[in-house]
């Protein structure tokens, strides 16, 4: 691996996110690509019907055959113990695992606890942990509690697994920027 891919692969935590089908999971790839160990992913997105069934298909098709696929849609913390060290660790993504405890019926309180501990092991590893995650409060404010009560928990989730990051990149259309403290512009 040439010294300008190995740089590539950020230190830590990073944090991607951005709207949908704006890059996120591309670019977590693509740092999984340039990582010369193994790679873990850890895939929380469930298939309920025959659209999401084809889409996680997709996912699974284009990440490369030497990866560990986890398919971890409740239980990440305790799925993400048995990661190896030395592995990357790509966690795609916090915006399904969020909708997966919602619905399940966790309290958004419990989910940002549990978050707290997925935060703390993400950066107990010597290895980097590349997290995706959806931005879902750009648009309109939603018409119903659930809704609301998805969009302002993942949100505040998000700012979580942010404040830990080393990195924080924006994905919109492709491209990425890179997200900086309020302390450091202000």
């Amino acid at each position: 691996m040439s010294e300008a891919s190995r740089q590539a692969v950020p230190d830590g935590l990073t944090l991607i996110t951005g709207g949908a089908r704006s890059g996120k999971s591309a670019l977590a790839q693509r740092i999984g690509e340039a990582w010369p160990k193994q790679v873990f992913f850890y895939a929380t997105a469930t298939a309920g019907d025959d659209d999401m069934a084809k889409r996680i298909e997709k996912h699974r098709l284009s990440r490369p055959q030497s990866w560990s696929t986890i398919e971890s849609p409740l239980e990440a913390l305790s799925d993400l113990r048995e990661t190896p060290e030395g592995a990357l660790v790509i966690f795609d993504c916090l915006t399904m695992w969020v909708a997966n405890h919602l619905l399940g019926g966790v309290k958004s309180e419990e989910i940002e606890q549990a978050t707290a501990a997925l935060v703390e092991l993400f950066v107990s590893r010597e290895s980097p942990t590349i997290v995706v995650t959806n931005d879902v409060g750009l648009g309109i404010v939603p018409d119903n509690e659930l809704a609301r009560r998805y969009r302002d928990t993942l949100g505040r989730v998000n700012q979580v697994v942010a404040e830990s990051a080393t990195m924080t990149l924006f994905a919109s259309c492709g491209k990425v920027t890179r997200l900086e403290n309020f302390e450091d512009v202000l």
